[in-house]
């Protein structure tokens, strides 16, 4: 039972969100005397490194998820609730939910970000997201369905749609997901469908920028374009996209290719509830912080993670939206709250940038640690053990690793099942001429 405030001894600390920040936060105040009330629409931590291996069939869904209520079972002062976030009222220091209204002390928005279409409406009717496990098993469906659509058709020209493969966004997310669909022509194709050749089937990677992996090295750079090219996929730069119907997406170069899949890495924007000042809403639907995680102009509210915005010299669009920034700012806003309460006084939070990673199929990889840069096989092999130290819960963990030596094994990317199938959105006129 949750006490008002009035009623209690100790503060209220609530959580948004149970991604990497928000979990990190409620774990650091483990043993304080403070009540932690962690609040998420789902019941799970989700792993998001590893989403695109759920969407392209190497890991199963439940290996990159974690109960919260399991992962908190020993941590006394914790409490959680599955339900959604209507509106905050920070001059009341509320919390509206589906479920109810909380009071708080201090509240921590750690609601991480969803995907962003730019305002193209046609795009973001048509393309697939991956963004939340539900996403991930979209994706995995609706390849998998297409390749069966690409069965029943006996001409060349009507499979080329089923068969052609577009990832928007030439970030981490893109490289890996294009990499790991490409791995299906070369390994799965042959083998699950006689009935198609694997050189009908084609993966293109758009990017907006002049190189893939803008955010690391000139040398990851370079080497990632290669690995996917040696794997096959078509990458085309410096080109955005500038519509797409649900059968073909048009390029800015004037180019256009017949699709029924593509699949959107190319943007984030922060999500979060009603309730905020439409001022402090920075680019990329962020909120502004100052240089101790605080919103702008909210008491005792904090923001972290890709919802927050906290420009510094170093960092002047805001910190990058990786885990390890995530975590580390749960820590330190853990730590300022309770140094808060003691009325001590806090340093300005520092991101401390550990490096940054992306594998590119099987055996390729690439690794920037500072001044330090690895590719290949040994950058392969470092990528597997961080990301496997870093998942949540020991089955978990044993679980992926059985998954990826098989496929090392193999070649193999075994969970090849159609569970639910995805249903596409009809076209817009069809939708129209319903209503009327």
């Amino acid at each position: 039972m949750l006490l008002n405030r009035s009623e209690r001894s100790y503060k209220r600390i609530i959580v948004i969100g149970g991604g990497f920040g928000g979990v990190e936060l409620a774990r650091k105040l483990k043993d304080r005397d403070v009540e932690v009330l962690l609040i998420d629409r789902n019941n799970y931590h989700t792993f998001q490194p590893l989403l695109y291996q759920v969407a392209t069939g190497t890991l199963a869904s439940d290996s990159i998820a974690f109960p919260l209520r399991k992962m908190f079972k020993s941590q006394q002062n914790f409490r959680f609730r599955m339900a959604e976030v209507e509106r905050i009222d920070h001059e009341n220091k509320f919390v509206h939910t589906s479920v109810g209204t909380y009071d708080y002390d201090y509240l921590i928005i750690a609601t991480g970000a969803t995907t962003n279409f730019f305002g193209n409406k046609e795009v973001e009717r048509y393309a697939l997201p991956m963004k939340n496990i539900v996403e991930a098993q979209n994706i995995r469906s609706y390849v998998l369905q297409n390749f069966e659509e690409a069965v029943l058709r006996k001409n060349m020209s009507d499979r080329e749609r089923y068969l052609n493969f577009v990832v928007v966004g030439g970030g981490p997310t893109g490289v890996e997901l294009s990499g790991a669909i490409a791995e299906i022509q070369l390994h799965m194709m042959k083998k699950d469908y006689p009935e198609l050749s694997s050189n009908e089937m084609n993966v293109y990677l758009i990017e907006g920028m002049g190189k893939v992996l803008g955010a690391l090295s000139e040398k990851s750079s370079r080497d990632a374009e290669r690995y996917l090219k040696e794997l096959g996929v078509n990458i085309v730069l410096n080109t955005t996209v500038t519509n797409y119907d649900g059968n073909t997406i048009t390029l800015s170069n004037g180019e256009s290719i017949p699709t029924k899949t593509v699949i959107w890495g190319a943007g984030v924007m922060g999500q979060f509830p009603e309730g905020l000042d439409k001022e402090i809403i920075q680019r990329g639907n962020r909120i502004q912080t100052d240089g101790q995680c605080r919103v702008i102009g909210m008491q005792d509210v904090y923001a972290i993670g890709d919802v927050a915005a906290m420009m510094t010299e170093k960092y002047p669009r805001g910190l990058p939206g990786v885990a390890p920034a995530a975590q580390q700012q749960g820590k330190y806003v853990a730590q300022h709250i309770m140094n808060n309460m003691n009325a001590q006084e806090s340093e300005d939070f520092e991101y401390f940038d550990k490096g940054s990673m992306a594998t590119v199929g099987r055996n390729r990889a690439v690794v920037d640690l500072k001044s330090f840069h690895m590719n290949g096989f040994l950058a392969w092999m470092t990528w597997m053990f961080v990301h496997l130290v870093s998942i949540f819960g020991f089955r978990n963990r044993v679980v992926t690793f059985v998954n990826w030596s098989i496929k090392f094994l193999t070649k193999n990317s075994g969970i090849r099942l159609i569970i639910n199938k995805y249903q596409r959105p009809q076209p817009m006129d069809k939708v129209i001429t319903e209503v009327d």
